[in-house]
């Protein structure tokens, strides 16, 4: 009785056309911005690529222009007393050595 059963399914299927699946729903939540991330990472590239540019540019001007020099400051009485020698020499250890 089963195979009459199973039998009588099979022929029912086939004349209908065969086993219908319905198609799986079509998702395109994350794949279809795929082209859209494409294209803002290629807009971003040539943004960054442009302000590198741009920075290069304005760091060579800037750097090219002289800059004013200071004057020496006045020798006053009360700087560089030395009571006693220090032991890496007459100047103080972050000065600019003046011998």
């Amino acid at each position: 009785m089963a195979t009459a059963l199973v039998r009588s399914g099979l022929l029912r299927t086939a004349l209908r056309g065969g086993a219908r699946n319905p198609a799986a729903p079509n998702r395109n939540f994350a794949s279809s911005a795929h082209h859209d991330d494409a294209y803002e990472t290629a807009k971003w590239e040539k943004i960054t690529y442009l302000g590198i540019a741009t920075c290069t540019v304005l760091a060579i001007y800037n750097l090219s222009k002289g800059h004013p020099h200071h004057d020496e400051p006045p020798a006053y009485p009360y700087m560089h007393i030395r009571n006693k020698e220090f032991p890496w020499g007459p100047d103080g250890l972050f000065e600019r050595k003046h011998h």
